[in-house]
């Protein structure tokens, strides 16, 4: 597990809501569905939008581009046009600071 490049309390990212950081300069989305945080990376796979300014509803987001749309929990693709899931990571929170497993 590694610490975020720069250090994120689990509070930081309230419910329903995103937060961008950085892993080692991989970028990743952290998603707070109903109080339990993911971490995904934060590319469209259907054409690298960053998805952090998409819309997260539950666990499903929304690409802000063309509307593709995954679950934050497994990656997997719930609309198209993306065809290919996200990546995502273990997480673990540690005395309140979030760490990823890349």
């Amino acid at each position: 597990m590694r610490v975020l490049d720069q250090i994120i309390h689990s509070g930081d990212v309230a419910v329903g809501h995103t937060h961008r950081a950085s892993v080692g300069g991989v970028e990743i989305l952290l998603c707070n569905v109903d109080g339990t945080l993911y971490a995904i990376e934060d590319v469209c796979t259907h054409d690298g939008a960053p998805l952090d300014q998409g819309e997260l509803a539950g666990c499903r987001i929304t690409c802000p581009r063309h509307g593709a749309v995954f679950d934050v929990r497994t990656g997997a693709v719930l609309a198209l046009p993306a065809v290919s899931p996200l990546e995502t990571f273990p997480l673990a929170i540690i005395n309140g600071v979030v760490y990823v497993d890349l």
